[in-house]
């Protein structure tokens, strides 16, 4: 399964197609923007082998220059992204795609804090199943409790984030 309707929280099993879609995509991301592309990653839950999440695969470009960037608006919306601005968090462009949402798309230049952290968070739960299971717990009881409400769920998320990333740089 992939895909949630806007306004919808949802946590699903882990799926080996999740890695799949991601690789198609990233195959149809480096063909539209290639050239100025310095990684694509597959970020968020998604990417952790074996943890629920939201059935939406989460990409990460990291850029030399959030400014040249923008240059890659256009084509991305050629292929069905819909530009989002940054949207709450500085110099990171943000695309969706779909409805039900398939993709997010997390643009960023390759030495900021949110492309840093979002490595380091994805990388120590690859490393740690114990603490992806607890995430998957948190996420789970989230949903259910705020079904209707992203922003409860991801505030309810915000403690556990910020203790996974101390635990991933002290080591």
């Amino acid at each position: 399964m992939i895909g949630l309707l806007t306004g919808i929280v949802a946590v699903h099993p882990y799926t080996p197609e999740w890695e799949r879609l991601f690789g198609e995509e990233k195959a149809r991301l480096l063909a539209c923007i290639g050239d100025y592309v310095l990684d694509i990653q597959h970020i968020g839950s998604t990417s952790v082998p074996g943890l629920a999440a939201k059935p939406i695969i989460d990409i990460g470009i990291a850029v030399a220059s959030f400014e040249e960037a923008t240059r890659g608006i256009p084509p991305l919306e050629q292929i069905d992204y819909t530009y989002r601005g940054e949207e709450g968090i500085p110099r990171r462009h943000l695309f969706i795609k779909g409805e039900p949402r398939t993709h997010n798309l997390h643009m960023n230049e390759i030495h900021s804090a949110d492309w840093q952290n979002t490595i380091a968070f994805r990388d120590y739960l690859r490393q740690h199943p114990d603490s992806a299971q607890a995430y998957a717990a948190l996420k789970t009881r989230l949903a259910q409790q705020f079904p209707d409400d992203l922003q409860g769920y991801l505030m309810g998320k915000a403690d556990f984030i910020k203790q996974v990333l101390e635990l991933a740089y002290s080591g």
